[in-house]
């Protein structure tokens, strides 16, 4: 599911650009991103705590994977990711925010993790990493957009979280 490069010669030259599109191009980690962010909007008082705590723990999990520390299913955990942050958008589902940010910060590392073991071997690593997360906080952004717009209409909370929970379910599915 993670996707930035593809083989080692190719890592040398990945930079900002490369990070910042990376986002956009997996459906994966675009749902995430939206699903982060629309949640935070219907949920949290504060309403960036959440899609922060998402971005720092997505940059430590992105060390982690660069340093070569594996984490056990990783895959199944992005996948899971989708179904559970689908399911708390589409049930609009209320936690308390230190919660809400451990939650979706355990998710991020796993996120994290996929992409920094793509990028061993990069030769500017800050560049990559810096693109990634930018877009990051652009998709969570949108998402918290979409959140308050549509704060009122049930059904659209209800039809997008589905949507973001089936993603995962059948993501899971392909796993196993």
């Amino acid at each position: 599911m993670a996707h930035i490069g593809t083989d080692s010669g190719a890592h040398a030259e990945i930079g900002f650009a490369e990070g910042l599109q990376h986002p956009f191009t997996g459906l994966d980690h675009l749902a995430a991103m939206l699903a982060v962010g629309f949640w935070s909007a219907l949920s949290a008082r504060r309403l960036w705590t959440v899609p922060l705590a998402f971005a720092t723990m997505l940059l430590a999990g992105a060390l982690l994977g660069l340093a070569g520390i594996e984490l056990p299913a990783v895959e199944p955990m992005i996948a899971a990711s989708l179904l559970v942050l689908g399911l708390l958008v589409a049930l609009r589902t209320r936690l308390p925010a230190a919660l809400a940010a451990s939650l979706v910060g355990l998710f991020a590392i796993f996120h994290g993790v996929a992409h920094g073991t793509e990028l061993t071997g990069a030769a500017n690593l800050w560049a990559p990493l810096s693109g990634m997360l930018l877009a990051t906080l652009a998709l969570h952004a949108i998402g918290l957009g979409l959140g308050l717009a549509f704060r009122d209409t049930t059904w659209i909370s209800r039809l997008a979280g589905t949507s973001v929970a089936a993603l995962g379910v059948t993501l899971l599915a392909q796993l196993a």
